[in-house]
């Protein structure tokens, strides 16, 4: 399946031109999750909810009537309706497609791409009749395209910048992010110079243009209407109190709000009694959209559509107005946010599936109570009365003195058998427990161990910005507050000789920097990998200097977390220094992507694209807990396919800390007296500059997922019987660019299926923004943890449950 391509200059070229371009009778707005067009035959589309791909469904009114498949079959955000067109902003802003929707036979609508950029994004989508514009992300400057020409945009805002626009017929309007005031372009300039003029003195919160008239409400929350007054359509019915009226949708000649106390809709304007149809009356709506001539609702009992108006009905009866798509519609964008300021929309969690959050509406107000559709809202129990008198207050305070008191007595009785169990308290066992540790910087290794059997359950959250609590993203990132921290156990020499079979070649499982792993097995039964340190002078001087041992031993002893190697123990006897690690069955990612035995095995377990999208993001948490939750917060430095090793339940770990160093406080950077790391991995601003930050950790898992993604090593050479090495960043991203990712994806994995696409398309975008040159343009752990949570579930989309290859069963996380 071709992958849509992404492009270099931050506009390209319209793709497509409509083959008919009616002027100026659509009523049309701004994008929400809810649009309609009124070509030859009404159209009416929605994105879904309830859904892990986020897809567009539309209904074409007709002979009969009919769903029209949309494709691509991939997430978006918003859509926006013109007269004879639609557009859809997909999820993650970064690309921007229309449909035509005038071809009466058509069987499926296809898109054409107006917009793809990966490195400017664009939000509030607003279409006209003929004109798309949007703004940029952050920056609020608006672009505009029109619909019928071939190349580029025709507007762009310079320095001012909006917070939202709307489109009418021929012009659009935005409100200045500054001052509030409105501010109008288009072709149409005679209604464009005479909106903004009315408004000139006008503060506002919000705005819907609609065929020549644009309303919105001020900034004490009344409704104000400016522009064409034809038929009556800006004369605003009296406003009892502030924000009375919330969402709006505007046609040629009428004007439909939606009553904030109830969620009912009420139009005035022409044709007022089929704008007003008794069917409604009692029904609450969460959104409203309009074209020329008829008006749609989404529910709130079900999130179905309800269509009416002169251009819709037929006979009048209640069920000709219902619209009957397949799925429920979304009530708003999921979005990645804490919704701050207005609160969360009920449900959010369910509509979205588990990816974000729908945000109330702005101009926060009195909000609508909203009847639960499915499944039924948690109701919270009451919280007990406050007490009333200091009676009550200080009978309270003793009963919190008495469990606290009873805690530590029996936290205490814990503590002391405890001791006399493990024999600590006769100096029986010794005991590493470094907490505040000096780090040092040291030789890089292969370690061969490690692994944390956590069972605590990470929940599935959507990129790029996740909310909650400390405490609910350390459970989400798969560690818990309240888990005690394992020690590391002091074995002796003769121990791990004895499980190594005196550290035989036949037990060597890798080598590294820093000396050999062995696979080993305790006197207990326990597999572990130990890590042997070279003894030859020059070795030891180098450890000594860089002291690799005791920056791994004083980290490993302190971190627990799902994705991270677990530290056993270790033994310090003469010049001897080892670490023990619990055995990873199934070895380092770079021997199953790299290693000869591997390359050609097309059986392999890591050979399907989900599977590579759960290692990167397994890999990718443990890195996140490094950087957001480990205290002080850590930087690891030498983040590669041969420090993720899998265990045998094929989930990865990140291992070796000898070059971990503690990050520095706030965003300042940390300038060590050496770059140190693996070529081709290393961030070049830290190797170049020598400017350490988190993100170039960050840079080092970009080089993993191209890994993935093309089967190709960091540094590697295009015809293998010679010629100059080739970077796999200098390889990749180029062709990620210019949207030829297929032609690099790894061949040992079969090409992407409809589900896998986009989630492959997302994890190649994702590594593009981690091998930026500059720190500071690399996106967070969070927002790649976030983004490869995604790519994750679009995989699982079409195949739920387990996989599984052999002994081996892969539970979906």
């Amino acid at each position: 399946m071709k992958i849509p391509a992404a492009a270099t200059s931050a506009v390209i070229s319209v793709l497509f031109i409509f083959s008919i371009i009616i002027p100026s009778l659509s009523a049309l707005g701004s994008g929400t999750t809810l649009a309609v067009t009124d070509a030859s035959s009404a159209t009416v589309c929605g994105v879904v909810a309830a859904s892990q791909t986020r897809r567009i469904q539309c209904y074409r009114r007709g002979s009969g009537g009919a769903i029209v498949p949309v494709y691509p079959d991939v997430s978006f955000s918003s859509i926006s309706g013109g007269r004879s067109y639609f557009c859809g902003l997909r999820s993650g802003n970064y690309s921007l497609l229309c449909w035509d929707t005038t071809a009466t036979n058509a069987t499926t609508f296809e898109s054409k791409r107006l917009y793809n950029n990966d490195t400017v994004l664009f939000e509030n989508l607003a279409v006209g009749d003929s004109q798309v514009c949007a703004t940029v992300v952050g920056t609020g400057t608006a672009s505009c395209w029109r619909a019928g020409r071939s190349k580029g945009s025709y507007f762009s805002s310079g320095s001012d910048r909006f917070e939202s626009i709307s489109s009418g017929s021929g012009f659009s309007c935005g409100i200045m992010k500054e001052s509030f005031r409105i501010r109008c372009w288009g072709s149409n300039v005679s209604v464009a110079d005479s909106i903004e003029r009315e408004f000139r003195n006008v503060s506002m919160l919000s705005i819907v243009a609609g065929g020549s008239h644009l309303c919105g409400l001020n900034s004490t929350g009344f409704l104000v209407c400016k522009g064409s007054n034809s038929f009556g359509q800006i004369e605003v019915p009296h406003q009892g109190v502030a924000f009375e009226y919330s969402g709006l949708a505007l046609g040629d000649y009428h004007t439909c709000a939606i009553r904030r106390s109830n969620g009912s809709v009420f139009c005035w304007g022409g044709n007022g009694d089929y704008f007003n149809a008794n069917f409604t009356k009692g029904v609450s709506f969460e959104v409203i959209v309009s074209v020329s001539d008829f008006v749609c609702g989404l529910t709130t009992r079900n999130f179905s559509v309800l269509c009416w108006g002169p251009g819709w009905s037929n006979n009048g009866s209640a069920s000709d107005f219902e619209v009957p798509f397949l799925s429920p519609i979304l009530p708003g964008p999921c979005v990645q946010s804490s919704c701050s300021e207005c609160g969360i929309y009920p449900q959010s969690q369910f509509l979205c599936s588990g990816f974000g959050n729908i945000c109330r509406p702005k101009p926060c107000g009195p909000q609508v109570p909203v009847i639960p559709a499915r499944p039924p809202a948690v109701v919270p129990l009451p919280l007990p009365p406050p007490p009333s008198s200091r009676s009550k207050t200080l009978t309270t305070g003793l009963l919190a003195f008495a469990i606290v008191g009873s805690v530590g007595a029996i936290a205490g009785i814990c503590t002391v058998l405890y001791c006399f169990w493990n024999g600590v308290c006769f100096g029986k066992k010794k005991i590493h427990n470094s907490v505040q540790p000096t780090i040092t910087r040291g030789g890089s290794s292969n370690n061969g161990g490690g692994a944390v059997q956590s069972n605590s359950p990470p929940s599935i959250s959507l990129t790029i910005k996740r909310q909650g609590s400390r405490i609910m993203r350390r459970q989400r990132s798969g560690t818990s507050s309240t888990k005690p921290p394992d020690r590391a156990e002091e074995f002796t020499l003769a121990e791990l000789s004895a499980a190594t079979n005196n550290f035989s070649m036949e037990n060597k499982i890798g080598a590294g920097s820093y000396g050999i792993v062995y696979r080993g097995k305790l006197a207990d039964g326990r597999e572990v990998a130990i890590k042997r340190g070279e003894t030859g002078t020059k070795m030891k001087k180098f450890q000594e200097k860089e002291s690799a041992f005791e920056s791994e031993l004083a980290f490993l002893s302190r971190l627990h977390h799902k994705h991270l190697v677990r530290l056993v123990g270790f033994c310090e006897e003469k010049d001897e220094r080892l670490l023990v690690y619990e055995y990873m069955k199934n070895g380092a990612l770079y021997d199953h992507l790299h290693d000869k035995n591997n390359v050609d095995k097309n059986s392999s377990v890591l050979n399907s694209w989900r599977m590579r999208i759960k290692i990167a993001l397994d890999a990718s948490r443990g890195i996140e807990y490094l950087h957001n939750y480990a205290v002080p917060s850590i930087i690891h430095r030498d983040i590669k396919s041969s420090n993720i090793l899998i265990d045998a339940t094929w989930t990865a770990r990140v291992s070796d800390f000898g070059l971990s160093l503690m990050s520095p406080e706030s965003n300042l950077d940390y300038r060590p007296t050496k770059a140190a790391g693996t070529v081709g991995y290393i961030d070049p601003e830290y190797y170049g500059l020598n400017v350490l930050t988190a993100k170039s950790d960050v840079y080092g898992l970009g080089v993993v997922l191209l890994e993935l993604l093309t089967g190709k090593r960091a540094i590697f050479k295009i015809d293998e019987t010679g010629g100059a090495p080739v970077s796999i960043v200098d390889f990749a991203v180029p062709a990620i660019k210019t949207g030829e990712l297929a032609k690099i994806l790894d061949p040992r994995v079969a090409p992407p299926e409809m589900s896998e696409m986009e989630a492959v398309e997302l994890v190649a975008y994702t590594a593009m923004h981690c091998v930026n040159l500059e720190g500071k343009d690399r996106p967070t752990m969070a927002d790649i943890v976030a983004n490869l949570e995604r790519a994750l579930a679009l995989c699982e989309s079409s195949s739920h449950g387990s996989i599984s290859s052999g002994t081996i069963s892969i539970v979906s996380e």
